[in-house]
């Protein structure tokens, strides 16, 4: 039991932490654990965490959904266009997560009602939400928000380094937490990743809770469209082109399996901060951006190929348990 502790995937990750935590720390003086640092590490994978949450319940669902940053530029381009056109923005913001649920729901009806699959459609959609971006505000960008609404995504907690965005994914981690361990939807969600079939003849309405996980993920990657313009004071249609890799990437590393069925919203988020904080000791050691993402492949390989290798070793450790005598 102990060994088996030891091997937890979230366990690797807490030590893989560490090591980069106290390396970083070593190699820049003590600089990579500044108040500072630290602050703009928070802020770097702020939309991240965010869209990470509810893709890790689609994926534990045994389904994927690619267009995750897509509907985040699509919601910043949004938010652009309409406050040129002079609305307010206590009226927009909530247009813009009604957007984001319209958007997820499409992706859901096309791979449930349509039988299509998630992997095809969000690809799919992946360029028709940005298209739909590029439309709405072209090339043009938007920068002149209220510094009420600017100051929350480049301010940090009161006497703490803590940005609020990461105060935002804190409270929605515990949301998802307690929705995907301690709920009934959760047990589905399982349910539905590891036997879809059994899942259906157990009662479990499949197309119903496929499609509220997509509508989850289009919400939440609208209000990282928020975060993000606000974050940056620019609203652009090209807002966060390429971070779908980052975030799947994330939720593998979680230890979440891409055939579905397994995962935890804790692995996710020792997943995300292992990226954030490898990404931040990399860029302090000035590695050009081509090698981060090379760094960025590889780990998605290793969050694919290490849990398998893992298991393997588990069940090494599992067989004669099995074997002995009740």
């Amino acid at each position: 039991m102990k060994a088996r502790a030891f091997l937890r995937w979230e366990t690797a990750l807490f030590v893989l932490l560490l090591l980069i935590a106290i390396v970083g720390a070593a190699r820049t003086d003590g600089g990579f654990l500044a108040g500072q640092n630290l602050f703009y590490l928070g802020l770097d994978i702020g939309e991240i965490a965010i869209m990470a949450l509810p893709l890790t319940l689609v994926i534990v669902a045994a389904e994927i959904d690619l267009s995750v940053a897509s509907v985040l530029g699509l919601s910043s381009a949004l938010i652009g266009a309409l406050w040129n056109a002079g609305w307010a923005l206590e009226t927009i913001l909530p247009l813009v997560l009604l957007v984001g649920a319209v958007c997820g729901a499409f992706n859901g009806v096309l791979v449930t009602r349509m039988g299509l699959p998630s992997l095809a459609v969000t690809i799919g959609t992946l360029a028709l939400y940005r298209g739909l971006a590029l439309i709405v505000l072209g090339d043009h960008a938007v920068a002149d928000f209220p510094a009420t609404y600017t100051r929350f995504g480049t301010t940090p907690l009161p006497g703490t380094p803590i940005p609020y965005p990461i105060a935002l994914f804190a409270m929605l981690a515990v949301v998802f937490g307690l929705l995907l361990h301690a709920t009934a939807f959760g047990r589905a969600v399982f349910a539905l990743g590891a036997n879809e079939e059994a899942a259906r003849f157990s009662g479990i309405r499949v197309k119903r809770n496929k499609e509220l996980l997509f509508i989850l993920s289009g919400v939440l990657s609208a209000l990282a469209g928020i975060v993000y313009t606000f974050r940056f004071s620019s609203a652009r249609a090209d807002n966060g082109t390429g971070l779908e890799l980052a975030v799947v990437a994330a939720v593998l590393l979680g230890g979440v399996s891409i055939f579905g069925g397994r995962g935890t919203i804790g692995g996710v988020i020792l997943a995300v901060l292992v990226l954030g904080a490898l990404r931040n000791v990399l860029i302090l050691a000035d590695t050009s951006t081509e090698v981060l993402t090379v760094v960025t492949g590889l780990l998605l390989l290793a969050s694919v190929l290490a849990p398998a290798i893992i298991q393997g070793i588990l069940n090494r450790f599992k067989r004669p348990i099995e074997g002995a005598p009740s």
